[in-house]
């Protein structure tokens, strides 16, 4: 039976890259764990500089951050975090738990690599770094109910985090982990539009980022279906309608529907 983590549990970084770094401080500024019980590893000086600079305390060494932590999340490439795991694997006890937010590294494998179950993977999205972000993790073997909670409430601090099984993951990709690249590309061809139609490009991009960024708040909010939060501004004959058909024209629904498939596939590509 897995030994339960104490409420002052020290939080530990393997790779103290962007992702590590927006954690770090969201979960600092929620107030739910202080830096000071906070250990980040990374070769890179400059990174290090970072973490030290929220209070963090950081090394160049792996090890210690895993001597000095009880929950540890691997925060490094997907393509080093074999190499890595195997290394720290002698410390990796079962009083510790890991968290791998490596894209596209399973449970089974980093449970091989890291010598035990007590293991939770989490997929996170880049807004992560503004605290909107839209993660998922699922549990491995030996992850307690308990396990789940304490990283719900550590990726709560940088935005919304939900459980699914592990086979969903590929479709959480292409979707979430994915998705905002899609929408940074309809932000920008939005602008392009309003340049086109005379607006200043300072204004057409600052309109374009706050109304995704509105009508998404909307349909969180308010709950209701999208195709209804449509209708709502499209009015017979007028303009919202002009610009919808030309969307469906150019097959906009199948496109981005076509965009999430494609990425899920090429996920489950490179895991396998």
């Amino acid at each position: 039976m897995a030994v339960p983590i104490s409420e002052a549990f020290t939080l530990g970084f393997i790779g103290a890259g962007k992702m590590a770094e927006a954690i770090a401080r969201g979960v600092a500024a929620s107030g739910k764990i202080p830096a000071a019980r906070m250990r980040a590893a990374d070769l890179n000086e400059d990174r290090r500089r970072v973490f030290s600079e929220l209070g963090v305390k950081a090394f160049d060494s792996n090890v210690k951050v895993v001597e000095e932590s009880e929950v540890i999340i691997l925060s490094v490439k997907p393509q080093v975090v074999k190499k890595v795991a195997y290394e720290l694997k002698p410390f990796f006890t079962k009083e510790k738990l890991v968290v791998s937010i490596a894209a596209g590294t399973k449970l089974k494998d980093l449970q091989e690599w890291v010598g035990h179950g007590r293991l939770i993977r989490v997929m996170p999205n880049t807004p992560c770094l503004v605290g909107k972000g839209a993660s998922v993790m699922c549990l491995g073997d030996m992850a307690t109910h308990e396990d789940e909670k304490l990283v719900s409430s550590i990726f709560g601090s940088v935005g919304k985090i939900w459980t699914a099984d592990e086979k969903l993951l590929d479709g959480v990709t292409g979707l979430s982990g994915s998705g905002p690249a899609y929408i940074f590309l309809a932000i920008e061809a939005m602008a392009d539009g309003g340049v086109a139609a005379g607006l200043p490009r300072e204004l057409a991009l600052s309109l374009a980022s706050q109304t995704v960024l509105g009508a998404a708040a909307l349909a969180i909010e308010k709950g209701d279906h999208p195709g209804q939060l449509k209708d709502e501004v499209a009015s017979p004959a007028g303009t919202t309608m002009a610009g919808i058909c030309e969307l469906e024209k150019g097959g906009f629904r199948g496109l981005l529907i076509s965009a999430v498939t494609a990425a899920a596939k090429r996920s489950q590509e490179l895991s396998n």
